[in-house]
């Protein structure tokens, strides 16, 4: 099943989408301006599926939102977690023990408020706050059952589904502070979406993700190819922390990230990021100049 949030006729909706992508359904769900979390919770409860509210829609007549919207908790969010692009990465200020020596994942967060829709523009910033703006193509896992020190071997019982993000960052802003929080927040840096695809539809476990610049495929692998797989980041994130329904955990980029090439290759005014991963579809997002 495909669930998603969108707005149509002036208002918020969320529902489920056709199986061929073509087709909206809007479900008699309270809080819409939420996303799909209250739906979600339904579900996991075991609740039946609320009836529609209306008719079918054409994809194309409505605007579709980020499935999870605030107030989202946030994002946990996994680094250099395929081997490809931890080498990549080698020779630059992130250079030090490689990836796949490490024992544990390498967790830091985003927060809610930078979320913005699959289609919406990403804003960049001046350039007295950053000029080094890269994009990483993700899987990202939504939780569904939550809980605490969830065990690996029972960590996709928690799994609700599976969405796409693109982990914008702002490389100098990255470096200079020698930490991720600051230049992986800025304002729009991480669209989300098209829609959650339930885990009884696709496998994250194996699964291709490609990502192209201005119509150049930069980014191809599969999740299969990561370095700690989706049990171990839910084992790793729930250590000693409860993880709610809803809650988003993206697993990492792969190689062809703009900071990767020599010279770099960061983004500017009118790029346009599309990101495909199999089993999902696709997010595409504009990069313009904040005013």
């Amino acid at each position: 099943m495909r669930i998603a949030s969108w707005s149509w006729g002036g208002r918020y909706c969320v529902g489920t989408i056709s199986s061929c992508g073509r087709e909206a359904t809007p479900l008699a769900v309270n809080n819409t301006e939420s996303g799909v979390l209250p739906l979600l919770q339904a579900m996991v409860r075991g609740g039946a599926l609320p009836a529609a509210s209306g008719a079918r829609l054409p994809i194309e007549s409505v605007t579709l939102h980020a499935p999870l919207m605030r107030p989202l908790r946030g994002l946990w969010c996994v680094g250099r977690n395929y081997r490809a692009h931890a080498a990549e990465l080698a020779d630059t200020v992130f250079s030090g023990t490689p990836a796949k020596e490490a024992s544990w994942p390498m967790v830091f967060t985003k927060y809610g408020e930078c979320v913005v829709g699959p289609y919406d523009p990403v804003l960049l910033p001046s350039a007295a706050v950053s000029t080094q703006i890269d994009y990483e193509s993700e899987l990202a896992v939504v939780i569904g059952r939550g809980g605490r020190d969830i065990s690996r071997a029972r960590a996709m019982d928690h799994v609700f589904g599976y969405t796409i993000v693109n982990d914008v960052t702002a490389r100098d802003i990255q470096v200079r502070h020698q930490q991720w929080a600051l230049g992986k927040n800025l304002d729009t840096f991480c669209p989300m979406g098209p829609w959650i695809v339930t885990a009884d539809e696709m496998d994250g476990r194996d699964t291709r993700v490609r990502g192209w610049v201005n119509g150049e495929l930069r980014q191809d692998a599969f999740t299969k190819d990561m370095l700690f797989d989706i049990p171990t980041l839910i084992e790793t994130c729930s250590r000693g922390i409860t993880l709610y329904p809803g809650d988003v955990i993206a697993t990492g980029t792969p190689a062809g990230v703009g900071m990767g090439f020599n010279p770099p290759k960061w983004l500017s005014e009118g790029d346009v990021v599309r990101i495909e991963i199999d089993g999902i579809g696709a997010i595409e997002n504009r990069f313009v100049q904040q005013r």
